[in-house]
């Protein structure tokens, strides 16, 4: 056991030690750089609605998945789609070119009027692809992906 002011000093010490660590070794970092690319629009009308999910059931419309990344841009814009800083995992995107900007896909008969896409240009069957088709890793590198649009009717 040492003086009082030892004990603070000690405790002083180890605060700096606890606090300094994470800065060093990259914890609490926010994570990696995840964009995204567009090609094939077939208009520059209405926006694109582009959701971005960890999670499989979630997928594709990231419904009840409160981390997921969403974002809206005008369908006019050339530049990527941003999530921003994302922790490493597994990531699936799906996209929709909302053309009459009501803020979702609509459909003719169950087929898909507007245009839609999904990362690693996932095949598309009798409904959207399963997450697994679809989904991507995220580590410790900047993650660029081109998602290709496409439109059945």
């Amino acid at each position: 056991m040492g003086s009082p002011l030892q004990d603070r000093s000690r405790a002083f010490g180890a605060l700096i030690l606890a606090t300094g660590i994470p800065a060093l070794v990259g914890a609490g970092l926010p994570g990696t750089d995840v964009t995204a690319s567009i090609t094939g629009l077939r208009s520059a009308k209405g926006q694109i609605l582009a959701c971005m999910t960890a999670r499989p059931d979630a997928f594709p419309g990231c419904t009840n998945d409160p981390a997921a990344r969403r974002l809206v841009v005008p369908a006019t814009t050339a530049a990527p789609l941003n999530f921003g800083q994302v922790p490493e995992g597994r990531y699936a995107i799906a996209l929709i070119h909302d053309e009459n900007g009501n803020g979702r896909l609509d459909k003719r008969l169950m087929i898909p009027r507007e245009g839609f896409g999904f990362s690693k240009d996932a095949p598309v069957m009798m409904g959207p692809p399963r997450f697994d088709s679809a989904a991507f890793p995220v580590g410790a590198q900047t993650e660029h992906l081109t998602i290709r649009m496409r439109y059945l009717l």
